[in-house]
């Protein structure tokens, strides 16, 4: 638990998988209390016990006996890899202030190591920005492919008005990068902004009749590096631009697409303050062809010559 206790309130909260059945019980009461009653993201308690028995893991996070939050994850198969997929990770409102995310992600790292396997995959909404501020910025993980409408309709609150689209992240919990980003080893607001100047928009984006920004045009590019824009706070466009909704998901999975499509990986993820707005962005780059490849291109002859 040393990565997650260098978060700073670590000991506040007591780490374990979840045993008793009223402990299960207390995940449906979690779900309803952040998603609201007609919640259907929840797992029932008998699936959350037979995740747990059969290779899964159901992990809480107590203050006293009161789950605070909870991580579930179940085994997954490709074909060729075996890995956890992330299906659940809630904090309960109250607690959301508490770095709490970051630490049941930190201790699920460490159970699942405890398993032999060093992969973690999950999906998330592209548009919430502290989702990708969490899985990207601070553990590392890389989003590399994008789901459009993926559970269909959900009746609560957080998908009220929009289609479920999400991103899929893997996290290489053994790799370096995870490492340096989960010990604190992030690019300052000084080197996030550099780069934010240097690359190019994805996607424009221009103040809506709120304030808010709104998207305006998805635009291809050729350029090495790039950067893709999404709301800083999801909740206020609800609230205060809610016809721009739509206009965010539809541009976002465009610009997703396109940035696929055309060989981006996604590396980062940030908020910057250009003139005092909190803007959040992906930073995208093409990888470099290999040396040897490159090498071997460049002195080979066509078959004319």
């Amino acid at each position: 638990m040393g990565a997650a206790r260098a978060a700073g309130t670590a000991d506040r909260f007591r780490f374990r998988r979840l045993e008793k059945p009223e402990e299960f019980r207390q995940v449906e009461e979690l779900c309803e209390a952040v998603w609201g009653p007609s919640a259907a993201g929840g797992v029932p308690t008998p699936l959350l016990r037979g995740i747990q028995d059969n290779g899964g893991l159901v992990l809480g996070a107590f203050a006293d006996i009161y789950l605070a939050g909870v991580a579930v994850s179940l085994l997954g198969w490709d074909g060729s890899t075996l890995y956890h997929y992330a299906h659940l990770t809630l904090v309960r409102p109250e607690y959301q202030n508490h770095h709490l995310g970051f630490q049941l992600k930190a201790f699920q790292r460490d159970e699942v190591l405890k398993l032999g396997l060093t992969e973690i995959r999950e999906t998330f909404d592209p548009l919430q920005s502290h989702a990708a501020s969490l899985l990207v910025r601070r553990l590392g993980a890389r989003p590399d492919r994008y789901y459009s409408h993926y559970y269909g309709q959900i009746p609560d609150a957080a998908s009220a008005g929009l289609e479920t689209d999400r991103v899929r992240s893997v996290w290489s919990i053994t790799s370096d990068r995870v490492a340096e980003r989960m010990a604190g080893t992030v690019p300052s607001s000084t080197e996030v902004l550099a780069r934010w100047k240097q690359t190019t928009a994805l996607l424009e984006t221009e103040p809506g009749e709120s304030g808010l920004r709104v998207p305006t045009a998805v635009s291809e590019t050729s350029e090495p590096t790039a950067h893709l824009e999404v709301p800083f706070d999801l909740e206020s466009v609800r609230e205060h631009e809610p016809s721009a909704l739509r206009r965010w998901r539809h541009a976002v999975r465009d610009a997703f697409r396109l940035a696929f499509d055309l060989g981006y990986l996604v590396d980062d993820f940030a908020v910057i303050a250009p003139e005092h707005e909190r803007r959040s962005f992906y930073f995208l780059a093409k990888p470099s062809p290999p040396a040897e490849s490159a090498s071997r291109d460049s002195g080979a002859q066509s078959p004319a010559s």
